[in-house]
């Protein structure tokens, strides 16, 4: 099929929008609502209008071009007086009952509204009513995520993401007319209510409406304390994914660089998370075994991602026991800081404070778990986002490309086999699992080490992998909230049997975790060049087994004793809550429809 934009003949496929159309074909086109990889195009910010002209007619639209078909002969135009002057009106209308205090907004200098309101040329906005959204609601409970909808422009993404990507849920579109916004299921504090706090609406939030909480000024205060003993520690995912913000390609392993800039921020003592991955799974495969061996509980599913244990605790009760009692290795990593790091580099534990540099949101409320603290404090005291180190770099006058690169501090907790680098990615913590069992069971490695079943990006993948002559296990994983459910009905339902699974809250995996950098006008489109960043550390590492770690080794033989020993499972394990929330009465299609026409 042939149409016309901006008087080129064009190609497309039969229901293609106008939007999409202009895009591949490198015509710009304003929007804020729409995001096609997810396929929303509610066409409620109004802001991508083009003005189109039907084949044998003479009147000419303008029309709202994500949610336009694209038609045979039809000519579109993306550039006139008139279209510029109706977005330059629609932005103002959206900015006029927008909290428009930019400046200490989580957003400035990278907020998609400024981007069009620049784009449409506004230098003045005429209509300003603060009366509105002084009225709308902020709602601070979450440790993980602030819901500010003062600066709600409708887009409605975070809508799309939590109940179609995620399953979740948890949001909902509340009140109606100019006071509409985003609101919480069953009117409930984020705290309180299903979600669990994996940030992947903060990833889609064109605005500064659902940010991570932001917690730099409280890491800013310790590094300027000459009293404080700063312990930094990077997750996996961050190395791969930071140097997108500097410029940096997607999937770079900018590590060198992240050490560096750690250290002209003056922190005192840097250290790796892929030590501690290393850690969790040995006691994790150990844990795995016992169970086996022993008739435990089975299946056994990871315990590492934050998000899919608040999932379990609110959606699962009855899987708890299912789960690892390992710590996630953010948790095991701030515990060793405060007791084995403490006594060998002869520390005071009550001075020291563990930050983390994490992809995730959910990572903030896991570190707040009344569980994982001790008389010296929270084991973990801060968590940053990837997204918010790298502001606090900006704001601290350092460019990552500018940094030499440095190297982690040596020797307490800073080596890592490349098996802990692929926990970043969906299937890596399974992966790295297989190459330690199967050694343990059989004392020689995995004939193949790198065990491709795991390795594709299906929602939900199935694998057997034969551990010793006479015994195989059935491992399982699946990535977003949404697939984690469908695996979890199919196992309870008996469709499925299984020994182990994995799962991640948010798709692909920590790569592209709540925390992790935005791409305007997508969501996780660097998902993939990360991952293939992390699989290329592993690929060049010279020891690729958690179990051939040196530093672990040592750790057991000076500190922790064995796996599963009395000192680990103490400092290495936890337990879980029952947090289901009781069940509300369901709504009926009339009652919703009651609802729709209450709206209109």
């Amino acid at each position: 099929m042939k149409a016309f934009i901006n008087s080129k003949e064009i190609e497309f496929r039969e229901n293609d929008t106008v939007l999409a159309v202009a895009k591949s074909h490198g015509f710009f086109i304003p929007s804020l609502c729409e995001l096609a990889d997810i396929c929303h195009a509610p066409g409620t910010c109004r802001v991508c209008l083009v003005q189109i002209q039907r084949p044998g007619s003479e009147i000419t639209q303008i029309v709202t071009s994500c949610n336009t078909p694209l038609e045979e002969g039809m000519r579109v135009l993306t550039r006139t007086p008139e279209l510029r002057r109706m977005q330059r009106l629609q932005v103002e209308l959206l900015l006029a009952d927008h909290n428009q205090d930019c400046a200490s907004c989580i957003r400035h200098g990278n907020c998609e509204l400024q981007d069009v309101a620049q784009f449409v040329g506004l230098e003045l906005t005429r209509y300003r009513y603060p009366h509105f959204f002084k009225q709308r609601t902020q709602d601070k409970s979450s440790s993980c995520v602030v819901r500010d909808m003062s600066k709600c422009i409708r887009c409605f993404r975070c809508l799309s993401v939590c109940r179609e990507i995620q399953g979740v849920d948890a949001l909902v579109i509340s009140k109606k007319g100019l006071e509409t916004e985003i609101g919480v299921r069953d009117s409930l504090p984020l705290n309180a209510s299903d979600c669990v706090g994996c940030g992947q609406c903060t990833l889609v939030c064109p605005v500064g409406a659902l940010a991570e909480k932001n917690d730099i000024e409280q890491v800013i205060d310790y590094l300027y304390d000459p009293e404080i003993v700063t312990v930094f520690q990077v997750a996996p995912a961050v190395r791969t994914a930071l140097g997108e913000d500097f410029g940096f390609a997607a999937g770079e392993n900018v590590q060198g660089q992240l050490v560096g800039a750690l250290q002209k921020l003056g922190a005192d003592i840097i250290q790796d998370t892929n030590f501690t991955a290393d850690l969790v799974i040995m006691e994790e495969g150990s844990e795995l075994l016992q169970r086996v061996q022993n008739g435990g509980t089975m299946p056994m599913f990871t315990s590492c991602c934050p998000g899919w244990v608040n999932f379990a605790e609110k959606n699962h009760p009855e899987l708890l026991p299912n789960i690892s009692s390992a710590r996630s290795p953010q948790q095991c990593f701030g515990v060793l800081a405060k007791t084995y790091m403490a006594e060998q580099m002869e520390k005071d534990p009550a001075k020291m404070r563990v930050i983390s540099i994490m992809p995730c949101t959910a990572k903030k409320g896991e570190a707040q778990r009344a569980e994982f603290s001790s008389e010296y404090g929270r084991d973990v005291d801060v968590v940053l986002t990837t997204r918010e180190f790298s502001l606090l770099l900006k704001r601290e006058g350092i460019h990552l490309r500018d940094v030499t690169p440095s190297e982690f501090d040596a020797p307490l907790m800073s080596s890592y086999s490349g098996a802990a680098a692929i926990f970043g990615t969906t299937g890596g913590v399974m992966e790295a699992a297989v190459r330690t069992v199967y050694y343990v069971l059989n004392q020689k490695e995995l004939p193949q080490i790198v065990f491709t079943p795991l390795r594709g990006m299906e929602n939900i993948r199935v694998a057997t992998v034969q551990v010793t002559p006479d015994r195989e296990l059935t491992l399982a994983v699946a990535h977003s909230l949404k697939a984690a459910e469908t695996l979890v009905q199919s196992i309870q339902s008996g469709e499925l049997h299984c020994d182990f699974v994995e799962i991640m809250a948010c798709p692909g995996g920590c790569m592209c975790g709540g925390g992790q950098p935005r791409t305007k006008h997508s969501y996780n489109a660097s998902g993939l060049a990360r991952r293939k960043g992390l699989f290329a550390i592993d690929e060049k590492a010279t020891v690729r087994q958690s179990h051939k770690n040196k530093m672990v080794q040592y750790l057991y033989e000076q500190f922790l004793g064995e796996p599963l020993g009395e000192k680990s499972h103490h400092l290495l394990h936890t337990t879980y809550s029952d947090r289901k929330q009781q069940d509300t009465q369901a709504m009926t299609m009339e009652d919703i429809w009651q609802e729709v026409e209450e709206r209109i």
